[in-house]
């Protein structure tokens, strides 16, 4: 049996990179098999990408950055996530497609025409996407707490992020068959136990 696809996704500080580790070994303290990747990212190639991407040396058009963001995502597609799925492990992916065009597209104003074609180029998509939602004051708070340096993302200002996070809140609202917008203001526990809950009526 083919394994199942699920991606975390969410703007800076709403914690779905707990959540996706929470919800791993959860999973595999059910026994299942549980591969976790991130993007960009995933492989040796796709890393290279990431650390482009994510310096901040290199001033890129939104389009360029979202055609990397592709580029990436093949590599990772094409050496992890499909052989993964097709040797039945689970993925658990922190970001996928959904990131770009909530960051590229909405936040950055890349072509939403050409996401869509790319997106649509993409195999597999997810069988589930989690969008952790928390509000700004919630998200700047974390991201202060963090205690690691900022990325280019990181730096790039409030009104970006108010932007993202009203580009993923769109994206739940467009495919509800696919993506569940999760209340991630709540205790790590009770984030946790829902989204548990979630995959359990999903993906039985």
């Amino acid at each position: 049996m083919p394994g199942r696809f699920i991606s975390f996704e969410g703007g800076e500080g709403a914690g779905k990179s707990t959540q996706l580790r929470r919800v791993a070994a959860s999973l595999r303290q059910r026994g299942v098999e549980v591969v976790v990747t991130r993007e960009p990212g995933g492989t040796a190639s796709a890393e290279f990408l990431r650390s482009i991407l994510l310096s901040g040396t290199h001033d890129f058009t939104p389009r360029g950055e979202m055609l990397l963001h592709f580029a990436a995502r093949e590599e990772h597609c094409a050496h992890l996530v499909r052989p993964a799925l097709a040797a039945g492990s689970w993925v658990l992916s922190d970001r996928f497609f959904d990131s770009t065009e909530a960051y590229q597209v909405r936040g950055q104003g890349a072509d939403a025409a050409a996401f869509a074609v790319l997106k649509a180029m993409v195999k597999p998509h997810p069988d589930l996407t989690i969008i952790l939602d928390v509000s700004e004051a919630t998200a700047a708070a974390r991201q202060a707490a963090r205690g690691r340096a900022a990325d280019r993302y990181d730096r790039l200002g409030p009104g970006f992020h108010a932007r993202v996070a009203d580009g993923f809140r769109r994206i739940a609202a467009a495919e509800p068959q696919r993506c569940v917008l999760v209340d991630a203001e709540e205790s790590e526990d009770k984030v946790t136990e829902r989204i548990l809950s979630l995959i359990e009526d999903r993906l039985p």
